[in-house]
């Protein structure tokens, strides 16, 4: 059984779009009593790269995607319910070949 959560309470849900790649990825950013931040997002079909300031877990709600971390020269795979961690400075390609991928993004302290 997968670990990741299928709704928040108890949050502030920021009403603009954080979107990148015309369009292809976006997110709404949640921010928690605690002051902390989550993202929920989706990416549709097609390769991107990101960088990091902060730490990053991408946690795999729905869809499956090839993540190579900046540095890295293997390609992992991951689908719905597993997650994967960026570190703090860096970045990664992720592709998603099919079908729309949608991710909780937890900024690692």
């Amino acid at each position: 059984m997968s670990s990741i959560p299928t709704q928040f309470t108890n949050v502030t849900v920021l009403t603009k779009a954080n979107t990148y790649f015309d369009g292809s990825v976006a997110s709404h950013t949640l921010i928690f009593a605690d002051g902390t931040k989550k993202t929920l997002g989706f990416i549709r079909p097609g390769s991107y790269h990101f960088g990091t300031d902060a730490a990053e877990r991408l946690e795999l709600v729905a869809g499956a995607c090839h993540v190579t971390l900046d540095g890295q020269t293997d390609t992992r795979s991951h689908a719905a319910g597993a997650h994967f961690d960026i570190p703090a400075k860096s970045g990664f390609t992720i592709e998603v070949r099919a079908g729309i991928l949608e991710y909780i993004c937890s900024y690692i302290q």
